[in-house]
């Protein structure tokens, strides 16, 4: 599979990762065996980068990880996350820390679940608002000179939080939400990754799944599915955003591959330093994902995709109104 750099200068990954939050949270129908042929499959592709989080489950996915890797960890570049405290027995969210004392805890929780010495990529999740990021960092940076994790990523940061964090030891990269539905990093922190040089891992490239093209009404949803309590798949704006996955299937056509894979080839050519991580627990859609590697997107399509769905298109905030709240920017 075709390598990128995880920003200028950064570690060498594949280009395409893969989220793995749906294989145990969120989502219905968990399947632990298949996931686990998932997660084989795509490391026998050659996907390296894996990304997970403590707070899935919470803990089940580093869990279901750690079994799926055992012995292979060598070809594995895993990237984890913290600082979103989660009810085990309720699995609401309780709040967020970052303090040097939990950071320091939740590390080796991470490391036990998945069986391994060194974590390659260690995120904080959501910023603490109680704890100055320039504490954190100063942990995280104690970890990196202690062995315990090799690289220091941020999720869901503004500019001047990323640029604070910077200052204090290099931020490998920044993990934020972007799609061709969800364009707010454009504006700003796109282009401060780039002065910085600091790598752009994007997670919900295909709109929770809606790009793809699967649901054309909320009735496609399961009952329990967390989406239905998504802004953006509510009944008033769900006839509209199914209009813009049309226009992305006219597209798609054009070119002979699925709307997912052009959602994917679109992203993939914003930026050479830009990481799509499409989250999935099967391997029919891991195959899928894969091959948009092979898309080859015109400038001229380009200009069309961007004309056709440019930013702000989508209707709806792509969180429910507390975890936008949580959201630094």
């Amino acid at each position: 599979m075709i390598q990128r750099q995880l920003g200028p200068g950064g570690p060498l990954v594949s280009a395409l990762g893969l989220g793995c939050m749906g294989m145990s949270d969120f989502y219905e129908g968990r399947d632990d065996q298949e996931s686990i042929s998932t997660l084989h499959a795509a490391l026998d592709a050659g996907v390296t980068f894996f990304d997970t989080s403590d707070m899935y489950g919470p803990h089940t996915n580093e869990q279901l990880l750690g079994k799926a890797f055992k012995g292979r960890w060598d070809q594995v570049f895993i990237a984890t996350k913290f600082g979103i405290c989660r009810d085990p027995q309720t699995r609401a969210v309780t709040g967020f820390n970052s303090t040097p004392a939990y950071v320091r805890e939740s590390v080796e929780g991470s490391l036990k679940r998945l069986g391994i010495e060194r974590i390659d990529l260690y995120y904080q999740h959501r910023v603490d608002p109680n704890t100055p990021i320039e504490e954190t960092m100063t942990t995280l940076s104690q970890l990196v000179d202690q062995g315990k994790i090799r690289y220091i990523g941020l999720s869901e940061v503004s500019s001047d939080t990323l640029k604070r964090a910077h200052a204090v030891h290099k931020v490998t990269a920044l993990q934020t939400e972007y799609s061709l539905w969800t364009r707010d990093v454009e504006s700003d922190q796109l282009k401060t990754c780039r002065e910085l040089g600091v790598g752009f891992v994007a997670y919900s490239p295909l709109g929770r799944g809606f790009l793809s093209g699967s649901f054309k009404s909320r009735d496609d949803l399961p009952a329990n599915d967390y989406r239905l309590t998504n802004p953006r798949f509510a009944q008033e704006v769900f006839e509209h955003n199914v209009g813009l996955v049309k226009t992305l299937e006219g597209f798609a056509s054009e070119l002979g591959c699925t709307p997912a894979q052009l959602a994917l080839a679109w992203l993939l050519a914003q930026d050479k330093h830009i990481i799509p991580i499409p989250g999935t627990k099967r391997r029919r859609y891991l195959s899928e994902n894969i091959q948009s590697l092979d898309v080859r997107v015109t400038d001229a399509m380009l200009q069309k995709l961007n004309s056709a769905i440019p930013p702000g298109a989508a209707r709806g905030d792509r969180y429910p109104s507390a975890s936008m709240a949580a959201l630094n920017r």
